[in-house]
């Protein structure tokens, strides 16, 4: 079995979630803070449609806007003289785009649940709200949070639309785990595709496992 797409696939997966996780954070605290509600759910449909929709459609997006010839494509060709399409930074790309919501989504919903008036008392000692967000509100919802950057590298692993869409399908270079299968199946090679499959299985059993041990010790500290 050629190990390159689960190389690739948990390079991509690794690399993705750090930018997914800081930024999922970020965002669900941005939303909370919004005080009106319509703005606020503006937001929320903005920062989750990459969840709802079609891989495809995310990948055209993605295109469109990152193509050699398309709006960011060009500014980084000009400053960096750099290409993002078909490269591996385009796995890393579309994984962080699609992943993304799931982050949001479980961080914001973390966040939620903790007791405002914790968060209220610290407000009254005069500790900055910075600080209130790092030492309270964050280890306070970090099972919810862990649970969210499970998922989302899960779904990293697992992406197959959009990865097609901008980074291709380049055998060692942009062939992932889902390409792999697929490439397998297409060529008719069902006991490599068949291969594949069974690491997938394995790492998202292991991604399962661990998002249930989190939650395991978030009930124990509740």
């Amino acid at each position: 079995m050629d190990m390159s797409p689960v190389l690739i696939s948990l390079k991509t997966s690794a690399v993705s979630i750090i930018f997914t996780f800081f930024l999922g954070i970020w965002a669900a605290r941005g939303v909370i803070g919004v005080k009106s509600e319509r703005l606020k759910n503006l937001l929320d449909g903005i920062l989750t449609l990459p969840l709802v929709l079609p891989p495809t459609v995310a990948g055209f997006f993605l295109l469109y806007l990152f193509g050699a010839k398309r709006p960011v494509g060009k500014l980084l060709s000009a400053l960096f003289d750099y290409k993002i399409v078909f490269t591996w930074q385009a796995t890393v790309l579309a994984a962080v785009f699609i992943s993304f919501p799931l982050m949001y989504r479980s961080a914001r919903g973390a966040f939620e649940q903790v007791d405002e008036n914790v968060l209220n008392a610290a407000r009254t000692l005069g500790i900055p709200e910075g600080k209130i967000f790092w030492k309270v509100l964050l280890p306070m919802a970090r099972p919810g949070v862990l649970s969210g950057g499970v998922l989302a590298f899960a779904r990293g692993l697992g992406e197959f639309g959009a990865t097609a869409m901008i980074a291709g399908n380049i055998a060692g270079k942009t062939r992932t785990l889902p390409l792999a299968i697929y490439s397998g199946v297409a060529a008719g090679d069902m006991g490599g595709a068949g291969q594949y499959v069974a690491v997938i299985v394995a790492v998202s059993l292991l991604m399962v496992a661990g998002m249930n041990a989190v939650a395991g010790k978030g009930r124990k500290l509740s």
